[in-house]
């Protein structure tokens, strides 16, 4: 692995220029794969190994929207989508991406066909690490390896079209064959990683759990509805308040820091904002400090998992889900994005 230093830490990670793609067709040239789960990560991940010539299968449940969506992308039942049983027969590498939920509910099922010499995939270490909570216990004699991509589903799939890929952590758990680590980096640039960094099934968990929670979804929408709610209560419009909280950071701001990071975007905004951002970063700062060491204890004591568990499994959850997205999609906020969206450059209709 290559050794890179970020921010004075030396770290390893993988390349494709290290590990290219003919490299990893090799390691697991021997290997059928079976994508256990069309929901989330399985159609990407299915979609771009199989682009990139491995052997793959889709394990499904029939009948329900995914096993149709599987067929829509060209799996053929009988051939290549199957039953999620007969996939876990036929498969020598079983790539496990139900809901964390569906993998605790599934595991009977699944640890049947987990005999000598298989491997069992996640890119989630959540079922693992809470198997307190989940039951999920790899049995002996096979490989326990994972890869995580930093991204949805969605964005596994649109970057590998696009050729640009998504990092990925990856990790082993056992290593019965002693070629676990090999297979975990073979698979990783099989579903088109960028690059490959290792971490733990503990680690991945605890950051991404975290992660979901605080900047990347949790943290983002709170703080968004409560910039937004300040201004409305100043009688800024709808649409001043939407622009000044949402617009401007998602179509302008988060460009430029992903393009050279937050320092360079500063160096590119007014000196007003610039003066402005950096008296306040550090209050905000200190006023989330304790919400994410509280958040953390929480993702490590197993708190977020029990209740992740929990509510997935009322039969209800769907229906208290769809309230719960519906009453956001609702909101003042949200309602003047759509139609702050639909002002966008590329939706203006020409006429003729």
């Amino acid at each position: 692995m290559a050794k890179i230093n970020f921010g004075g830490v030396e770290e390893e990670v993988v390349t494709r220029e290290e590990f290219p793609l003919e490299k990893a067709r090799e390691v697991l040239k021997d290997e059928k794969i079976a994508v256990i789960g069309y929901g989330v990560q399985g159609p990407g991940q299915a979609l771009n190994l199989r682009d990139n010539g491995f052997d793959v299968i889709v394990g499904q449940r029939k009948g329900g929207a995914s096993w149709e969506k599987a067929i829509e992308d060209g799996w053929v039942e009988g051939e290549t989508l199957f039953e999620i049983e007969e996939a876990c027969d036929k498969a020598t590498f079983i790539m496990y991406l139900l809901s964390d939920a569906g993998q605790k509910d599934q595991w009977p099922v699944i640890k049947k066909y987990l005999t000598p010499g298989k491997t069992l995939f996640f890119s989630h270490g959540f079922s693992v690490t809470y198997n307190d909570l989940t039951g999920v216990v790899p049995p002996a004699g096979i490989d326990v390896i994972l890869v995580a991509p930093k991204g949805s589903g969605l964005t596994v799939r649109i970057n590998y079209l696009e050729g640009s890929g998504i990092n990925s952590s990856f990790a082993v758990y056992q290593d019965a064959s002693g070629k676990a680590q090999e297979k975990a980096k073979a698979v990783g640039i099989g579903i088109g990683s960028g690059y490959l960094f290792p971490t733990t099934f503990k680690k991945e968990v605890y950051s991404d759990l975290t992660g979901e929670r605080g900047i990347l979804l949790g943290a983002l929408a709170g703080v968004m509805e409560a910039q937004y709610n300040e201004l409305r209560k100043h009688g800024h419009s709808p649409s001043e308040a939407f622009n000044e909280t949402v617009e401007e950071l998602t179509q302008s701001l988060i460009k430029l820091v992903g393009a050279k990071g937050m320092d360079w975007m500063y160096s590119n905004c007014s000196t007003t904002a610039q003066r402005g951002a950096l008296d306040w970063k550090d209050k905000f700062k200190e006023a989330v400090e304790p919400v994410f060491k509280k958040l953390y204890e929480s993702v490590k004591n197993g708190t977020e998992a029990k209740i992740v568990l929990e509510k997935n499994s009322q039969e209800n959850y769907r229906q208290e889900l769809d309230k719960e997205l519906k009453e956001m999609g609702d909101s003042e906020m949200w309602q003047t994005g759509k139609k702050v969206r639909k002002l966008r450059p590329e939706n203006w209709k020409q006429e003729a």
